[in-house]
């Protein structure tokens, strides 16, 4: 079973429904949702996707919204030596350098999805996008 860790824009695009990209992410959270792959995110995530959908919904929806997402993804442990891994890091983002030393200090993430695959060129990890990662998997079968 992949792990994945699922990037805050692909998130965004599922809760937006901002197409076509929502449809990916519906595949691919379907797919958590069957537990037939394993979704994660960083604490991070949650914050960014919490904050930007509060500026068009209201405090309640989008916490039901994220318990609801709760329900089918785990959320992985930032600490220091994550941080001062991303500090010290070649990342130009450090969010995104946040989120690949989180997956890699868990050991448990097998690549990274995410629409601004160029923001993780400095990881080791396998980095795809939504719709790359449902082809890939769909040849696969």
């Amino acid at each position: 079973m992949d792990k994945i860790l699922l990037d805050s824009d692909v998130l965004l695009d599922f809760f937006l429904d901002r197409k076509p990209f929502s449809d990916f992410s519906t595949t691919i959270l379907n797919w958590c949702e069957l537990k037939e792959i394993q979704g994660f995110v960083t604490p991070v995530i949650i914050s960014n996707s919490y904050y930007i959908l509060k500026k068009i919904s209201t405090h309640q929806k989008v916490i039901d919204k994220l318990k609801g997402l709760m329900m089918i993804i785990d959320v992985l442990i930032m600490d220091k030596e994550v941080v001062m891994n991303s500090l010290y890091s070649k990342f130009n983002d450090f969010e995104d350098a946040l989120q690949n030393f989180s997956a890699l200090k868990n050991a448990k993430v097998d690549l990274i999805i995410t629409k601004n695959g160029k923001d993780y060129k400095h990881s080791s990890l396998p980095v795809f996008t939504p719709e790359r990662y449902i082809r890939t998997r769909t040849f696969e079968k």
